[in-house]
């Protein structure tokens, strides 16, 4: 065997100028959204719609996704805190998103978005806001593992991950204490939205999925909240609150998502009309 197991020792910051901070889950943050603006772009200019409704649109889905990923750790993990600390609820930088709360942050602000500006049906624009959206989970996952964050239960995998248990108090400047080799669950989940962004590139760029509405949001929906339920097993719970749960608050927020995939994939046309 090559290794046993990969002493995880990266320092989540990159450089600092006094105060202010360059943080690697902030720039894989930036970058997943400049990638996904340019494939939407592309998508767009190929489709010949108005290139307005791209930047239009672009705002719409990054403030949803920010604003929802936060209420949604807020309300789904963390409101008996909140609750009495109501003035942090909007302290982003201090930690705390959930991609459940994003994903209906982008739902609502598609709705709004397809009411206000393209005047089509939401889930037109979900089919096409979604491909980027997979490429975009992909480089957030990457930054959950730059931050030693959200990782597994302990495993004797040759690829198991020794994290910072002590992570906060390392970084100023406490020896690290290690914790024993762990699912990297970061990496699982990253691999599973890159594999599922391929997928729905694959479908938009070379069948006929895009004219068959709903199609490539049910695809996505099932791809990445399925990957997430099983996951999820090797996963720590993200609050106490969990630990007495048959299933832990991850799971349970995942599956309205794979029925509403696969509703959406049932009702996809199975052919489209010859238009005349």
């Amino acid at each position: 065997m090559v290794f046993d197991f990969i002493t995880w020792t990266v320092k989540p910051e990159i450089f600092s100028l006094g105060p202010i901070s360059v943080r690697y889950y902030g720039l894989f943050f930036a970058i997943g959204f400049m990638l996904s603006y340019n494939l939407m772009e592309k998508m767009f200019k190929w489709e010949k719609i108005p290139l307005p409704w791209l930047e239009k649109l672009f705002i719409y889905v990054v403030v949803a996704t920010v604003l929802g990923a936060r209420l949604g750790h807020v309300f789904f993990y963390g409101w008996d805190y909140y609750s009495q600390h109501l003035g942090e609820i909007l302290m982003v930088w201090k930690g705390g998103l959930a991609s459940h709360g994003g994903a209906i942050g982008i739902v609502i602000a598609i709705m709004i978005y397809s009411k206000k500006v393209s005047k089509k049906s939401p889930i037109w624009a979900l089919d096409r806001v979604v491909v980027p959206t997979a490429m975009t989970a992909f480089f957030i996952r990457m930054g959950n593992l730059m931050n030693s964050e959200i990782y597994g239960h302990a495993t004797d995998l040759p690829w198991g991950f020794r994290f910072v248990d002590n992570f906060y108090e390392w970084l100023n400047g406490a020896e690290p204490i290690l914790t024993q080799p762990s699912h990297p669950t970061q990496i699982y989940e990253a691999l599973a939205y890159l594999a599922l962004f391929g997928l729905l590139l694959w479908m938009y760029w070379k069948t006929n999925a895009k004219d068959r509405t709903g199609l490539i949001f049910g695809v996505f929906l099932i791809g990445t909240f399925l990957s997430r339920f099983f996951i999820e097993f090797v996963k720590h719970d993200q609050e106490s609150f969990e630990a007495d749960m048959a299933l832990n608050m991850g799971q349970w927020l995942s599956i309205p998502f794979v029925l509403a995939g696969i509703y959406f994939i049932w009702k996809a046309p199975k052919a489209i009309p010859v238009k005349k």
